[in-house]
């Protein structure tokens, strides 16, 4: 097979390993929640560090994940470490306490986030400047795409055999995926090397700095809408968990095409930036319609979940795009580990944060506080806003 031609496979490939990942960070563990919370007996708060536990392990590990990624190469780093993600979440499956399935999320975390540095490093390598931006938005689809995955699935497999069966196959499908960027991946001509000083730039980056931080606190909003939506609805619209993900899921389908409709939107453009700020007013804008909704009615209600759950997918593919940019393709994995274990630092304190104000004040008032996250990214991304 040609070089040209064999990159949609590199696509491809990259493309099933990100979706069997986040089938469990995106959708798998906060559809699961409402069992967790029965089978445990939890609090909301006790389940928002639950659901915060796989971003504790990543935000540990992306930036060491990256510089293994560009050491070693991609089909190494994707296969080790999305490999024991799959035997974490097995372990986890039979975990009977608190604090022992949190441990076991953690690692699984921990070691199944090598998929973003590594696939989104053999993207960079096989795709030119001005196709990057849709390839790197159809990569980035298999987020929502995964999440379609563990939001159809996982309720159904829990109503059957609890949280067991359903961490179970969550394994199994970061197993696939593992196995599946083992065939395919495969190094292109990055043409540059990585030493120790260029590590040390990418961490000096001020510009990388404020658009991991200006980006990053998009992810405040997508976690409450995607992360909390079951949660919300079983418990103040007596929504069943199976019904509720079904909400989930139709804005991961919506945020599929987002994703890769902003890629190419970039391209087009010529600038990650610009579509980047526009998508974070839109995504202030779900967050105030869904909390006017938050009594209902619930038809509407449903509607603006999953709009505004799309709209909040939507940003993460220009981000990533724009930092691997920023640092050039020999040092992307750097680059992207770095962007990732900032958003996983945000991902750490986003569900408890967002569980706590929900228990201090309400749903409203939480859905509303979360607004200030996007608009506050806008205003910090407007310096590198060039085009």
């Amino acid at each position: 097979m040609s070089t040209t031609r064999y990159r949609w496979v590199v696509l491809a490939g990259g493309t099933v390993a990100v979706a069997a990942g986040a089938a469990m960070f995106v959708t798998g563990l906060p559809v699961l929640a409402p069992t967790l919370q029965d089978e445990l007996d939890l609090s909301i708060g006790e389940i928002g560090v639950l659901l915060a536990a796989a971003w504790v392990g990543s935000a540990l590990t992306l930036l060491p994940w990256g510089l293994a990624a560009d050491r070693y190469g991609e089909r190494a780093a994707l296969a080790l470490g999305l490999g024991g993600c799959a035997v974490f979440l097995a372990a986890a499956a039979f975990a009977t306490a608190y604090w022992a399935l949190f441990v076991l999320l953690a690692l699984a975390g921990a070691s199944g986030s090598s998929v973003n540095s590594a696939s989104g490093r053999a993207v960079m390598q096989w795709f030119g400047a001005s196709e990057r931006g849709l390839a790197l938005g159809i990569r980035q689809s298999a987020v929502p795409a995964g999440g379609l995955i563990g939001a159809l699935v996982v309720p159904r497999l829990a109503a059957v055999g609890g949280s067991e069966l359903a961490l179970l196959f969550l394994a199994a499908f970061c197993a696939l995926g593992a196995l599946t960027g083992a065939i395919v991946l495969r190094s292109g001509d990055a043409g540059e090397t990585l030493d120790s000083a260029s590590v040390r730039g990418i961490l000096a980056n001020a510009k990388l700095w404020q658009l991991c931080l200006g980006s990053g606190v998009y992810l405040y909003a997508q976690l409450a809408l995607i992360g909390f939506t079951v949660l919300f609805l079983h418990d103040e619209h007596d929504v069943s968990a199976t019904r509720a993900a079904l909400v989930v899921a139709v804005a991961q389908i919506l945020a599929v095409g987002l994703r890769i409709a902003a890629g190419h939107w970039s391209d087009v453009v010529g600038s990650r930036v610009g579509p980047l700020r526009i998508v974070g007013l839109a995504i202030a804008s779900g967050l105030v319609v869904t909390a006017a909704l938050t009594g209902g009615p619930v038809g509407l209600l449903v509607v603006a979940l999953a709009l505004a759950g799309a709209i909040s997918m939507a940003w993460n593919g220009l981000a990533f795009t724009a930092a691997a940019e920023l640092a050039g393709v020999g040092r992307s994995g750097a680059a992207i580990g770095f962007q990732q274990t900032v958003l996983s630092g945000i991902g750490v304190v986003t569900p408890p944060l967002f569980a706590a104000t929900v228990s201090a004040v309400s749903w409203q008032a939480a859905f509303l506080v979360a607004t200030v996250f996007p608009l506050g990214g806008w205003l910090a991304l407007r310096p590198l806003d060039t085009k």
